[in-house]
């Protein structure tokens, strides 16, 4: 089994910044993906972005060069930099990990584990 953590969300200013974390814990594996989502009230989770266990990452149309992924592999913790945060983003963010497999997919139902999730709040 797999545990993952999300921490790090909470209110923000618009144009601001936060970085999620998101700590796996349990069984490891050397090959996976690790995916963000989000979700607003009432719609479902969207993909935001992705990083594989070979290094490569993608993110989504919406939050393309404002937001980033990495990875500190010694500490399995992955992080999301948030940056010129809008309105829009507000959600309730989450991440999820598929392991052994050499593909990320965009699409929630794939994956099977998932954090408990984090509230990012963007307001003036």
């Amino acid at each position: 089994q797999v545990q993952l953590v999300e921490s790090g969300g909470g209110l923000v200013q618009p144009g601001g910044s936060l970085r999620l974390s998101c700590a796996a814990s349990g069984f490891t594996f050397s090959t996976y993906c690790m995916g963000w989502f989000r979700q607003f009230p009432g719609k479902e989770r969207e993909g935001v972005a992705f990083m594989h266990s070979a290094g490569w990452t993608s993110y989504g149309g919406l939050v393309r060069g404002r937001f980033t992924n990495s990875q500190d592999n010694d500490q399995n913790i992955l992080y999301l930099q948030m940056n010129s945060l809008k309105l829009e983003d507000t959600a309730v963010y989450y991440c999820a990990e598929e392991p052994r497999t050499y593909l990320c997919s965009t699409e929630r139902q794939w994956y099977t584990y998932w954090g408990q999730g984090t509230q990012v709040t963007v307001s003036s």
